[in-house]
């Protein structure tokens, strides 16, 4: 068994239901962790409405200058690759949106007329509802990104079992960032062609990182499908497929959890659990 393992949740684009294999998942693995690492549009909490026990800015640092001491070089301004600082011609100016907080042209400037403050753009929640740890990140509407807000929700303390990570969509950095510590990852996918498109996206990135996966068929329903035919194709293992449903549909739409408010659902996603922990028990062997 993986009761004190990770468990990744992802998709190519938002709408799969992410979201929902993650919350249910949870509630179906309880004693758990839930982390939201969606900060951009975190709304796990939306369906626990957990009791807040903490809050925490996430703070980044950014560069100051000291005009008395700059001598116009321009090398900070060079260096910089996200264009967070010009020089006018007169003045430095810094951008503070606009820098990732990398340190680089403080380090490079050669009279030192550079400072580091800190600049929060965003914060960290964690509450706790019915037996599920909630850990939920926020960034800042308007920020560059997400990866600081990440790094520190994962980085923040939990009883321990098993974790199931919300990831944000997409593969872009802030995904590879919230799979960095899964055991196992799962790759939620419609059944379209778009669905199966950008299946294949969150399946590559999990081999980049040489994660086992395997993939749920979300919002099933007869006939051709293409991301199952991805499945096929790619020897991915299909964890389970959930069908298009009316009732899942409103119950999920009302903020509601389907496992606590529906026994078939509870039985299927707990049925999920033992298909994920035999997997990845699995692809433990394989790897030893």
């Amino acid at each position: 068994m993986m009761s004190d393992r990770t468990i990744a949740v992802l998709s190519g684009k938002g709408g799969t239901g992410k979201t929902f294999i993650s919350v249910n998942l949870a509630c179906a693995a309880a004693p758990a962790t839930y982390i939201d690492c969606d900060a951009e549009e975190p709304n796990g909490h939306l369906f626990f409405q957990p009791a807040i026990k903490t809050r925490e800015a996430v703070n980044v640092p950014v560069p100051r200058v000291d005009p008395a001491k700059c001598i116009e070089c321009r090398q900070c301004v060079d260096f910089c690759a996200y264009h967070a600082l010009a020089w006018t011609g007169r003045e430095l100016l810094v951008f503070d949106e606009m820098c990732h907080g990398c340190g680089g042209c403080v380090m490079l400037c050669p009279a030192q007329a550079l400072r580091e403050t800190e600049r929060a753009i965003g914060r960290v929640q964690t509450g706790e509802a019915r037996g599920v740890q909630v850990l939920s990140g926020f960034l800042n509407p308007g920020e560059a990104t997400g990866v600081p807000v990440i790094k520190q929700l994962l980085n923040t303390g939990h009883p321990g079992g098993r974790v199931i990570i919300d990831c944000p969509p997409g593969s872009s950095c802030m995904v590879s960032e919230s799979i960095q510590d899964a055991d196992y990852c799962v790759l939620v996918a419609e059944p379209t062609r778009f669905g199966a498109h950008n299946l294949a996206m969150v399946h590559e990135l999990a081999r980049l990182y040489n994660k086992p996966c395997g993939v749920v068929l979300n919002k099933a329903l007869p006939g051709d499908d293409p991301s199952r035919q991805y499945c096929q194709a790619h020897g991915l293992p299909i964890l389970a497929e959930i069908a298009f449903e009316a009732q899942l549909g409103k119950l999920t739409s009302n903020g509601m959890i389907a496992v606590k408010e529906d026994p078939r659902y509870r039985a299927l996603f707990e049925r999920l659990l033992e298909r994920i922990d035999q997997e990845a028990c699995h692809a433990a062997v394989g790897h030893s």
